[in-house]
Formats: structure tokens, sequence, C-alpha cells
């Protein structure tokens, strides 16, 4: 299937590398259906796109290579609509705001992704602990993370 891309132009992807969000993204709640493509190995950032709207497009970071405490709980209805039955399938990303220098650029650690890479399902969503996670957390890698 070939699909147009923000980022990287025209590409061709399988069916089954398709990820459904049931509910949406905040904001794109319309937008249900995206795939998760590689930017750089050597870096923890790839890019969510959706499959139907070549503009919609997000750079996303695995976020705990950036905040090595950060940690929240999944609630029981999460484990259902994502159909977890292992959390070794499932990868947790925050939407990355690029700005002109990565350094500057930052990540929402408050509305989290969760992709169950088992059963292509994923959803955003709003963490209401008391940890209080930024909108905007700097983008600052840790030591060894880019290994």
């Amino acid at each position: 299937m070939k699909i147009d891309t923000k980022f990287l132009g025209a590409l061709d992807i399988e069916e089954k590398e398709i990820l459904t969000f049931e509910q949406g993204l905040l904001g794109l709640e319309d937008e249900k259906k995206f795939v998760l493509l590689p930017i750089d190995a050597d870096l923890p950032l790839a890019l969510l796109q959706s499959v139907k709207q070549k503009d919609i497009g997000f750079v996303i970071a695995y976020p705990f290579a950036f905040k090595k405490d950060y940690s929240f709980d999944l609630s029981e209805e999460d484990y259902q609509q994502l159909q977890i039955e292992k959390i070794e399938d499932v990868l947790t990303y925050a939407i990355v705001t690029m700005k002109d220098t990565f350094q500057e650029s930052t990540m929402n650690l408050l509305a989290p992704l969760i992709i169950n890479m088992e059963k292509k399902f994923g959803k955003q969503i709003v963490l209401q602990d008391n940890k209080s996670y930024p909108l905007r957390y700097p983008m600052q890698l840790l030591e060894g993370s880019a290994e």
C-alpha cells in the first residue's frame, strides 16, 4: 500500500504495519489509522504518520531516553482497549514539538501514546496522577541513551 507522508514523501507500507487508534489522538479524534516509521536507528525517535492524511504526521520520542524516572499506571480500561496481554508488547512514546534546534524541542509527557505493537492498537492517554508531568518537557538525551 502506498501512502504520502509529511516528512518522508511517498512510501510503501504493509497493511500489517497499520496501527489503529480507535479514539484518534487529542484534537484529531477522526484520524484513527497511523503507521510508525523509523527515523534513525541511533536516536530514540520515530514518526507517527496518518495513513490517510499526508499533513498529519508527528515526530515522537521514546520518553525514557530523556527522563529515566518517567512512569505512570494504565487503567484496566486502557488494558482492555489496547488488548494488552503482555506488557513487553507495549511501547510508550511522547509527541515532540520540534523547534529550530533539537535542544529547544520539547515533548509532551502529560499525554503519552501507548501502543500495543503485537495487536497494533494505540491510544493517547492523559495522565491524571499527582506527578504532574509537563506538556513541554525539554529534549535532553540522558547519557548512553543514543547508543
